[in-house]
């Protein structure tokens, strides 16, 4: 009986040694975010829902680049259509955040779902998915009402959702409250509990994000465009710096990022941010801001560009006269601007991607889906983009502008006569006193 005893203790002893065994190393081989760079060894080959006939037309190619090719053909691919939308105009690019933010939840939760289906947790699904409309009405309701504030005008019912718009919010979210607390299940409260936080944050970094993005994109479509192009050419830089040169680790998080492909992506992009805010700057298209037309029922971004996108001739420093042979150079402010998003999107911007690593290794999933043949999900391919999003919103209103003129106006057209006869009289004095008046 002892000597059964110590065989017991000694297997209890080795189960318990082996779940406390660490998963890095199951992971060293196949990073879970390869879309930052090349590693130093052969990737593995791609089972990601690849279309089976260009797997049959790589068959001959060794794994490694295998998936360069489908990586390539379908980021030609993404930028392709992104290219396109952008043609179509700003509706079609607000469209297009807006599906991406619905991919990225969905992609998330999924995620949840799948590791504690068999709890068969009531409503969460449901309750998920209401959660991301309570939040979208709230974000989206006051500041779309500002650029279609022509439009709510001429709306009566409109006008009573813009005037209890808070309350409405707040009435939507209590409900889905109410809703999770009477789905409550004896013995999986702590789990339950745990997923409500789950969908939370889910919606912080999906939905908060995405509408700081559509901002963006009102304050001129360049601010739109700038960022997000900036993160891609990072992304494609340092994947091909490190495919082609990479031999130094970079992070242990993510073993194929290298220091090779992490320095040379933030040189080029530096330099492709430069010279395409140069060309985009040139377009009122691109640097004006959008603003929603009532006469024609559409946007437009008609204007006489701000200082920000007008040549100024700057004095080349000293150092550089013998290396130049330049005196002056033409440049638009705004090209000064883009050498700081270059610079947060090559160095902070990442860490966006690290963090998707880690928690993607922390359920020991390669990709969060895989909607893209050799990128993964659609969260995947964005989760840089999101931190750029805030970092563009909070540079904008720190360094470009105070308060939007237009916005303000619009929002004062929304008020009660007597209020705006109010703020007339303040605004008249206050003018009188300044001699302006």
């Amino acid at each position: 009986m002892s000597e059964l005893r110590k065989r017991g203790a000694a297997g209890e002893a080795e189960r318990d040694h082996s779940d406390r065994e660490p998963v890095e190393d199951k992971y060293a081989e196949a990073d879970a975010d390869s879309a930052f760079e090349g590693d130093v060894v052969d990737a593995p080959p791609p089972t990601d829902g690849t279309p089976q006939l260009l797997n049959n037309a790589l068959s001959g190619m060794s794994s490694r680049w295998k998936n360069w090719w489908i990586r390539g053909i379908f980021s030609l691919t993404m930028i392709t259509s992104f290219f396109f939308l952008i043609y179509l105009g700003p509706a079609m690019l607000i469209l297009l955040v807006s599906a991406i933010q619905v991919k990225c939840f969905h992609e998330i939760i999924s995620i949840g779902h799948r590791f504690y289906k068999s709890y068969e947790l009531p409503w969460f699904r449901s309750l998920s998915w209401y959660f991301l409309l309570c939040v979208n009405y709230f974000f989206y309701g006051e500041t779309l009402a500002d650029y279609f504030a022509t439009f709510i005008q001429r709306e009566e019912f409109l006008q009573f959702l813009i005037r209890y718009h808070r309350f409405i919010s707040f009435a939507l979210y209590v409900i889905g409250f109410c809703m999770f607390v009477l789905s409550l299940v004896k013995k999986h409260y702590r789990l339950q509990f745990y997923m409500f936080g789950w969908t939370h944050v889910t919606l912080l970094i999906t939905v908060t994000q995405s509408h700081l993005i559509i901002q963006n994109l009102f304050e001129g479509i360049i601010w739109f465009l700038v960022p997000v192009s900036i993160v891609i050419c990072n992304d494609i830089m340092a994947y091909l710096f490190g495919f082609f040169f990479g031999r130094t680790p970079l992070i242990k998080l993510s073993p194929k990022k290298t220091w090779e492909g992490f320095i040379g992506g933030f040189f080029l992009t530096i330099i492709f941010g430069f010279m395409f805010s140069y060309i985009l700057a040139q377009f009122h298209f691109f640097v004006c801001p959008v603003e929603y037309n009532g006469e024609t029922n559409n946007f437009s971004a008609t204007c006489k560009p701000s200082e920000l996108f007008r040549l100024h001739d700057y004095t080349v420093p000293p150092f550089l006269h013998s290396l130049l042979g330049w005196t002056t150079v033409r440049l638009y402010p705004f090209q000064i601007h883009s050498i700081a998003l270059s610079t947060f999107g090559s160095l902070i911007g990442p860490f966006g991607g690290f963090f998707a690593s880690g928690f993607k290794r922390a359920f020991k999933i390669k990709d969060f889906a895989d909607t893209i043949p050799g990128h993964g999900g659609i969260m995947d391919r964005f989760d840089c983009q999101y931190l750029m999003a805030t970092f563009v919103h909070v540079y904008i209103a720190s360094f470009i502008r105070g308060p939007n003129p237009s916005k303000v106006l619009q929002q004062l057209l929304t008020l009660q006569p007597e209020q705006q006869l109010n703020i007339y009289k303040v605004l008249k004095t206050h003018l009188m006193e300044k001699g302006v008046l």
